[in-house]
């Protein structure tokens, strides 16, 4: 008898939204994506510690000072990937500092600093995404990026306007959240109905996902962000799902 899992997998790409190694090898998902709050709930693990403790001797030892936490971050989300790599095929996303997500220069230089990093791994950095902030200045450093052949993850992506803009940017991937927008709408109208196809969320990433198909969009839909199964059983058939095993 196949499990829900596997019914999902026979239809829709499925990743993990997860930095933790022993969840992968359990539901071997396509990809993995990581964020810096999934990275430090991934180092206050006891054995994934060492990896937190390489990355900030290995800032120090490039000379940071004041800025120690923020290079040993780069290190950590690079050491991670690495790790992330040996047990998915496909891609692993790491995530841009958000705050240079008004800075589409400073988001440009950043995306290639963290190649970098990959590359003195030995990474094979054709299956890193970087992900980037869905703000105006972030799309805009998707569309260098994407023409300097580096793929980005455009995520944070709460509207129609974000995603068509994505996808025009040339994006390789969006990660619109529906979750999120849940939240808002029942913050907004508290007896309102949002279960299965009423949930405002998996309404926006239907839309968006229609529109793509609709109009040779290549950019790959990402659903993301979900808080409850209902959302991930209405969204089953798109491009991909991006899902916390916990």
């Amino acid at each position: 008898m196949t499990t829900q899992l596997e019914q999902l997998k026979s239809i829709t790409t499925v990743v993990a939204d997860t930095g933790d190694f022993e969840a992968i090898a359990l539901y071997q998902p396509q990809d993995a994506t990581t964020n810096p709050s999934l990275l430090l709930k991934a180092v206050q693990i006891e054995k994934y510690r060492p990896l937190a403790i390489e990355a900030v001797k290995w800032a120090k030892d490039q000379g940071a000072t004041d800025d120690v936490a923020a290079v040993a971050a780069d290190k950590l989300a690079v050491l991670i990937g690495a790790k992330l790599m040996e047990q998915v095929p496909g891609y692993v996303s790491t995530e841009v500092d958000a705050r240079l997500s008004f800075d589409t220069m400073a988001t440009v230089e950043k995306a290639n600093h963290l190649l970098a990093l990959y590359r003195d791994q030995g990474i094979d950095t054709s299956r890193v995404l970087i992900k980037i902030a869905a703000t105006w200045e972030g799309i805009q450093a998707a569309r260098i990026l994407e023409a300097q052949g580096i793929k980005t993850n455009v995520t944070l992506v709460f509207s129609f306007a974000q995603a068509r803009a994505s996808a025009e940017a040339s994006a390789f991937l969006i990660s619109p959240f529906v979750g999120r927008i849940l939240d808002w709408y029942k913050a907004d109208q508290p007896d309102a109905d949002f279960s299965g196809a009423n949930d405002p969320g998996v309404q926006s990433v239907t839309r968006i996902y229609n529109y793509f198909k609709e109009n040779g969009y290549d950019t790959i839909v990402m659903g993301a962000s979900f808080r409850n199964i209902s959302e991930i059983q209405e969204l089953a058939g798109c491009d991909r799902l991006t899902i916390s095993p916990g």
